[in-house]
């Protein structure tokens, strides 16, 4: 044996002693179309049976079938759900990027691999499973057509046998995966076990991950923020869908029309209680909304950036002609076609002032699965108490990816339609007028056609107070202003940051949406590995509320952590702060279409805070800077 290999091996039983206890990743690298979805998930889901938090992210192509796929599960015993940076155990399925995939690696991480690739005769720092996948899938599965899709669950079973994961609780993953799909389930059944048999009669373990149970996933489900949202919708009384399908928003409509006719059908006739319309384009589907919100249906859209783009005149409509609408942005890189099925941050300026013409929109922005569910309830509420178009700014990684959560509970509150004129009402005020402010806080009294109150026309032109056509500067000046005061008026209303204060901090961090997870373990890792402590505000919404000019008047730098090139949160910051405020804001920009990783934020800060870190991971440009593609 040579002294190389000896070296490697000393070197393998070194890392094998030092035992990782679930707290690492694994990647799984295939073809798109080749059935891995189905093995991914009972891989996720058997490891939170085990007891342990999970995430699982999917980075896939936008077309149909062909190219590369990976699918990234963490194990945290820290509930850490971010991205990780660094892959910790590769299985390589793909011969096109097998060998890329694997010269990527850090060294001491372990891969699973076709045989025929002979990806161990690249590197000798790595640990090499090597798998006979054809040879294995054969006498499992004779059809040979069904192969391709079959011989993915044998690298579950070979993953179950090296990292610890009971085999019994394989199999209950796969049973709910396939539910009753009975040939599914024995066919999957088989391929388990002989990944399973083949790794215990060939592999001696080598690597130092493994999976041991725990206690913190009782009670967990784990589900799609597009599907959360659905249910949230659903709860909140929606009655009118428009739509037209887009990725990375399509699931969210699809989730909302099972749920809808499971649940929202009139027992006694069979007829449904809500209209769902697949419109010819995303500017017809907000038309649909405008116009059925006016005529009092909670109606809605879900759509993505390109979809956004095309609203902007009837976004302007709802917002002049004030009628409620909701509208789900699922984020996704641009600009034009760019990256559809990569996640991103990057509509907020578009979706803040969409429209000609001056127009500020409410935006509210979920960071989790529970608040995709919980906020798409608040939306509703919001623009119908506002009388205004409500943006629920979610992203790709939220809404397509599977995440941990705890179950969702049926709400208490009862709906708020906001101000309806009552005959009650009307008695009070003397006259009304659809855009006259009563109350001083911008928001006037609407009638619903039907309802026996007043009616009005409502228009894109130009009115006055009381819904009449006007091209009198006054009458504009007047009613943009009250528009203006309703905007104010909002502060108080949309959903309040939470804000994280720690004693001794000079350094805050802003953050919003599924940055929030990467930003957590971030500061624990500026914490514990360089003593450096931050303050935490966590943003919800749009327009800003008071906490926030608090927030920057108590710390020396405030880095603003966005997944997007230009800083839009922060330049919506610089609208509103004073001078001297935006001269503490910094930012860290995250835009190669990859969900945000914690390392990443921790070593762009350290670098603008002076401290030395590797080069590779950070790009500076003036006083911000930027992490690319490439990592």
């Amino acid at each position: 044996m040579s002294p190389t290999d000896l070296a490697v091996q000393a070197q393998q039983a070194s890392v094998n002693r030092q035992r990782v206890v679930n707290d690492f990743s694994i990647q799984i690298a295939t073809v798109n179309g080749s059935g891995s979805q189905t093995a991914n998930m009972v891989l996720l889901r058997s490891m939170l049976l085990m007891g342990v938090p999970v995430s699982g992210k999917n980075m896939f192509p936008s077309n149909i079938a062909g190219l590369p796929t990976w699918y990234t599960i963490r194990a945290s015993k820290r509930h850490y759900v971010a991205r990780k940076k660094e892959v910790d155990f590769l299985v390589a399925m793909n011969p096109e990027t097998a060998k890329e995939d694997v010269l990527t690696l850090e060294p001491g991480a372990a891969v699973v691999y076709d045989a025929p690739l002979k990806l161990d005769a690249l590197r000798s720092d790595l640990v090499f499973y090597p798998v006979p996948f054809d040879k294995l899938v054969a006498p499992v599965c004779p059809d040979a057509k069904l192969r391709r899709l079959v011989r993915n669950m044998i690298y579950d079973g070979i993953l179950a046998k090296l990292l610890g994961i009971d085999p019994a609780l394989m199999d209950k993953a796969l049973g709910k995966q396939l539910g009753k799909k009975a040939k599914a389930v024995t066919l999957n059944a088989g391929a388990l076990k002989a990944g399973w048999d083949h790794a215990e009669a060939n592999f001696t373990k080598q690597d130092p991950f493994v999976i041991e149970p725990m206690n913190e996933t009782a009670g967990k489900i784990l589900i799609e923020g597009n599907v959360a949202a659905a249910v949230g919708c659903m709860l909140a009384g929606v009655t009118v869908v428009a739509w037209y399908p887009i990725t990375p928003s399509s699931s969210l409509c699809e989730s909302l029309i099972a749920y809808m006719k499971k649940y929202r059908v009139d027992k006694e006739t069979g007829k449904a209680t809500f209209a769902i319309v697949q419109a010819e384009d995303e500017i017809a589907s907000l038309g649909m909304v405008i116009g059925a919100s006016w005529a009092g249906a909670r109606a809605m859209t879900a759509t993505a950036g390109p979809g956004i783009s095309l609203m902007g005149e009837f976004a302007g409509l709802a917002y002049y002609a004030e009628t409620p609408a909701v509208i789900f942005d699922v984020q996704r890189v641009g600009p034009s076609t760019g990256l559809p099925t990569r996640t991103s941050q990057g509509d907020l300026i578009q979706a803040a002032f969409l429209s000609h013409g001056d127009t500020k929109h409410v935006m509210i922005i979920p960071a989790s699965v529970e608040e995709c569910y919980t906020m798409a309830q608040e939306a509703f509420d919001l623009a119908e108490h506002l009388q205004t178009p409500v943006f629920v700014m979610m992203d790709l990684d939220l809404g397509m990816n599977n995440w941990m959560s705890e179950a969702f509970t049926y709400p208490t509150t009862s709906v708020n339609r906001g101000k309806v004129l009552t005959q009650e009402i009307l008695t009070k005020i003397g006259e009304w007028g659809r855009y006259k402010d009563v109350d001083g806080d911008g928001i006037p009294y609407r009638t619903i056609p039907g309802d026996g109150m007043p009616a009005y026309f409502a228009r894109g032109s130009g009115h006055n107070a009381k819904g009449q056509y006007s091209e009198r500067p006054d009458d504009y000046v007047d009613n943009m202003d009250r528009l203006a005061r309703k905007f104010d008026t909002a502060r108080r209303f949309v959903p309040k940051p939470i804000v994280e204060s720690v004693s001794g901090a000079k350094i805050g961090f802003i953050g919003y949406g599924t940055s929030h997870w990467a930003i957590s373990e971030s500061r624990d890792q500026l914490r514990e590995e360089t003593d450096v402590k931050t303050s935490y505000f966590r943003l919800r919404a749009y327009p800003f509320t008071e906490e926030l000019v608090a927030f920057v008047d108590a710390h020396d730098r405030v880095y603003v952590i966005e997944q997007n090139r230009d800083a839009q949160m922060l330049q919506l910051m610089k609208l509103e702060l004073a001078p001297e405020r935006q001269t503490k804001l910094r930012s860290v920009l995250h835009y190669n279409g990859l969900p945000i990783d914690a390392r990443s934020i921790t070593d762009d800060v350290l670098a603008q805070e002076g401290f030395e870190v590797a080069k590779k991971t950070v790009r500076t440009t003036g006083s911000s800077s930027g992490m690319t593609g490439g990592e």
